[in-house]
């Protein structure tokens, strides 16, 4: 499987693009009761740890987040087009990224973490592929209980 079909084009649920769909700013901002997290919320944060590991992958060592909150911007419903744009067009980004580089060779500079350390370039982009499944799924979810699925387009109702 290449980097695009494991971030972009997926074969075992729905793309990203799909189950973000025709989610408007009011949808995308609402959190249901007890929700932890609004799908803009959820969105912005993938979009953050996607971008993070895409400059890494580009060569940039840019220091892991601090704190968990940092990974988790506010997004308010003017801020929601943008951030769903961030986030697939990120996705373009890190296949681009990821396509300059042997996916075998470690990652270079060295992710600064014990469980991270030994990545790479093949290893970020299955991570970032597994974070944004698992939260891909929160968002369906989320649109489960908003009465919003499946998307017009059609998707999984199981």
């Amino acid at each position: 499987m290449n980097t695009r079909e494991l971030l972009i084009d997926t074969h075992s649920h729905l793309a990203p693009a799909a189950v973000l769909a025709n989610l408007t700013p009011e949808h995308a901002c609402r959190r249901p009761a007890h929700a932890p997290h609004s799908i803009a919320e959820i969105v912005a944060h993938m979009a953050y740890w996607q971008t993070w590991f895409t400059a890494r992958i580009d060569g940039r060592a840019e220091p892991i987040a601090r704190s968990a909150r940092i990974g988790w911007p506010a997004v308010g419903e003017d801020d929601w087009l943008a951030t769903r744009t961030q986030f697939l067009a990120g996705s373009d980004e890190l296949v681009r990224a990821a396509s300059r580089h042997d996916l075998s060779l470690p990652v270079d500079p060295v992710i600064e973490t014990p469980m991270m350390a030994a990545y790479t370039y093949r290893h970020v982009c299955e991570h970032v592929a597994l974070h944004n499944a698992h939260h891909l799924g929160q968002v369906v979810l989320l649109r489960q209980l908003m009465g919003l699925w499946p998307p017009p387009e059609g998707g999984y109702t199981w």
